[in-house]
C-alpha cells in the first residue's frame, strides 16, 4: 500500500471520503473504499477514484456497466500520468475481461444457449425462444 499516494489523493480530492475495506469499490456519491487486501493497489485506487470523478452512480443495462468500467480505466490512466504511475495495459484488459466474460455468460439464453439482447429496461430477451413462443399462439 502506498500511503504517500493515498495521502496526496486525499489532499487533491477533499470532496471524497476514503475508508478501509477488503476490496476496492466506489460507493456513490462520495465514498471510496480502499482495499487493504488487494494486489495492484495503485491502479485499483486510481480506478475507483476515476469512478467517483466521472460521477458513476448506476447503470440501466449491462453494456452500460461495461462502458462505465472502460471509461473509469481510461480516466485512471490519465490520473496515473499525473501521479507518475504506470498502469500495465494488460492488467486493465484482464480487469475488463472479467466484465466481458460476465456479460457474455449473462446474455446466453438458459433455454437454447443463443445470445439474448437486453432492452433499456434491463430485461433480457431471446429472439429465438420468444419468437417460437409467440408463433405458437
Amino acid at each position: 500500500m502506498n500511503e504517500k499516494l493515498l495521502e496526496q489523493i486525499k489532499l487533491d480530492y477533499p470532496e471524497f471520503r476514503f475508508v478501509s475495506g477488503k476490496r476496492f469499490s466506489f460507493r456513490p456519491p462520495r465514498t471510496i473504499v480502499v482495499g487493504t487486501e488487494e494486489a495492484n493497489w495503485e491502479p485499483q485506487l486510481l480506478h475507483e477514484l476515476a469512478h467517483a470523478l466521472l460521477k458513476h452512480r448506476s447503470f440501466d443495462t449491462d453494456i452500460k456497466r461495461l462502458r462505465m468500467e472502460a471509461d473509469a480505466w481510461e480516466k485512471a490512466q490519465e490520473l496515473a500520468a499525473h501521479y507518475f504511475i504506470k498502469i500495465d495495459e494488460n492488467f486493465i484488459q484482464t480487469e475488463l475481461d472479467t466484465y466481458r466474460d460476465w456479460l457474455h455468460k449473462k446474455s446466453r439464453c438458459p433455454e437454447c444457449g443463443l445470445t439474448r439482447f437486453q432492452t433499456p429496461d434491463g430485461r433480457y430477451h431471446c429472439p429465438s425462444c420468444e419468437n417460437f413462443k409467440n408463433n405458437k399462439k
